[in-house]
């Protein structure tokens, strides 16, 4: 390759991607390249890549997971996206919109501070499901963020102990493309810790949708009435949801662009 291929390093609250400008989507990454780049041993290291195109005049967030698999949505991601396209001078600061694999989505993105991102509708599945780690066993929720969610509640967040490997989830069969894990401790005044298992990426220092998926489980499992407002702490950090009377999220949190990274050797033809 004659021009490098850029990419530029940044997190939401350490949810860590690899952002590639490529509005022409001329740039074609393969699911073993994402994978070797994202890997955290011989790699760059992310818990995913994100890759801007635009379609349709609108700015389009082709996000793959750690491993190199398709993705429908990252709420992590796409702040980590509209913060690159802000600070890059792609997109004035204000309210705009990104195209995404579950439809578009509306952010509120000022030149500084916490960006505001509309998730969507968050919906309880109504069935009951249960997640296991090293042969301890949690009760929980499914739940749909445009993508699946496994929520489950626990005494204490230490309880959860490894999560090195995917959490077994049953019943199984409702789950075909596997499922994000939610582990969560409700300590008080509406303040969550969480701990997530991602597929595709495993344990994550945060995860966007997780987060809206644990605050309507939570408004559930506390028989509390929505509109809810929740506080919740990843590992990487602090982020708030607001859910409306009719179930819609709003995840609010950080987002920042840390390196530019020359990735052109990771796309060379193995």
């Amino acid at each position: 390759m004659n021009t490098p291929i850029i990419a530029t390093y940044g997190h939401g609250t350490e949810n860590d991607f690899l952002v590639v400008f490529d509005p022409e989507e001329e740039i074609s990454i393969t699911t073993s390249q994402t994978a070797a780049m994202c890997n955290r041993e011989t790699g760059i290291g992310a818990d995913g890549l994100i890759k801007i195109g635009k379609r349709d005049g609108k700015w389009f967030m082709d996000y793959r997971n750690a491993d190199g698999s398709l993705a429908e949505m990252c709420g992590n991601g796409i702040r980590v996206m509209a913060r690159y396209l802000v600070e890059r001078g792609h997109q004035p600061e204000g309210i705009f919109a990104i195209n995404t694999r579950d439809g578009v989505k509306h952010l509120r993105v000022p030149a500084k501070d916490d960006i505001s991102v509309n998730m969507g509708k968050v919906i309880d599945e109504g069935e009951a499901v249960t997640a296991s780690v090293e042969g301890k066993i949690w009760n929980g929720y499914h739940i749909s963020v445009g993508n699946p969610h496994a929520v489950v509640f626990v005494e204490k967040i230490e309880d959860v102990g490894s999560l090195k490997d995917a959490p077994v989830v049953r019943p199984r069969d409702i789950y075909p493309e596997g499922v994000n894990v939610e582990f969560v401790e409700i300590t008080a005044n509406k303040e969550i810790k969480m701990r997530v298992h991602e597929r595709g990426s495993g344990e994550t220092r945060s995860c966007g949708t997780g987060t809206c998926a644990v605050a309507l489980a939570a408004t559930l499992h506390t028989n509390t009435s929505l509109p809810a407002r929740w506080v919740i702490f990843p590992p990487g950090g602090r982020l708030v949801v607001d859910i409306d009377p009719h179930a819609n999220a709003t995840l609010i949190g950080p987002a920042v662009l840390i390196k530019d990274i020359d990735i052109t050797d990771y796309l060379q033809d193995a």
